[in-house]
């Protein structure tokens, strides 16, 4: 068995999956693919993975792309890996059910609210200091479209309402996620699963660096606590400690591109 992980800094997308690989114990080969040299839209990484984006697994030549799938895979592929830390994926049929209710939100209500800001703030800074024909020539190599669009938006910056309503949506986030903590310990239930690294990845850990105004602290104290929870897991902390090469002033946030 040959696993080969190629990700970026441990944030976002790379960070989702590679909580799993090191809660499960599986060893891999790290590849760090360079995004502020757009490696992952360079020929090399495309043959690999024809949408030029990070995070890709290989499990001895078979390629498996998006997070959430990704990580769905490893418990299908290694499901009595490090049997101490339990299974990240309920085995019961309603625990597994939760668990997919909370990736879909944080996929489809989250992730990309998040990520707007952090491109707007951060990535724009990297899209403005580059050349318009280095840009546009930039912009020719990334194969998909709405990628394309994103990084000339970041260039020419988000609008005010587009903004606001990424904000808004990341408030009734907050919210729903506080509530549920209110019920259960962890997103899904009383265990800690796949759910728990997604939101983690994408917001939990950073919302209040990159949200300041939102008063994280005083209004979402159960959001608090189980970001704490999850940091302090081994896995987590390991994982954490892997290769970045952010330059420090975009260290705030990064996503992946």
């Amino acid at each position: 068995m040959a696993l080969k992980y190629y990700h970026a800094e441990p944030l976002a997308n790379s960070l989702k999956s590679m909580i799993p690989l090191k809660e499960k114990g599986l060893a891999y080969e790290s590849i760090y693919v360079d995004l502020h040299k757009f490696e992952q839209h360079s020929d090399w990484f495309v043959a690999i993975n024809p949408e030029g984006q990070v995070p890709v697994l290989d499990h001895d030549g078979t390629i498996i792309t998006h997070t959430t799938v990704i990580n769905e895979y490893l418990e299908d592929a290694f499901p009595d890996a490090n049997p101490d830390s339990g299974p990240l994926r309920p085995r019961d049929p309603v625990g597994a059910a939760r668990m997919r209710y909370w990736n879909k939100f944080v996929d489809e209500h989250v992730m990309n609210h998040v990520s707007m800001h952090g491109w707007h703030r951060l990535v724009g800074v990297i899209a403005r200091n580059i050349d318009d024909g280095t840009f546009e020539d930039l912009l020719s190599h990334i194969p998909l479209p709405d990628q394309r669009k994103k990084w000339a938006t970041a260039r020419s910056g988000f609008s005010e309402a587009d903004l606001q309503n990424a904000s808004d949506k990341i408030d009734y986030a907050l919210a729903k996620i506080e509530k549920q903590l209110g019920e259960t310990a962890w997103l899904a239930g009383q265990a800690y699963t796949l759910a728990d690294i997604n939101f983690y990845s994408h917001c939990g850990m950073m919302v209040e660096r990159m949200f300041p105004e939102k008063d994280v602290a005083a209004r979402y104290p159960r959001l608090v606590d189980w970001r704490e929870r999850v940091t302090a897991r081994p896995a987590v902390a390991e994982a954490l400690k892997a290769e970045d090469r952010t330059a420090p002033g975009l260290r705030t946030w990064s996503g992946d591109r």
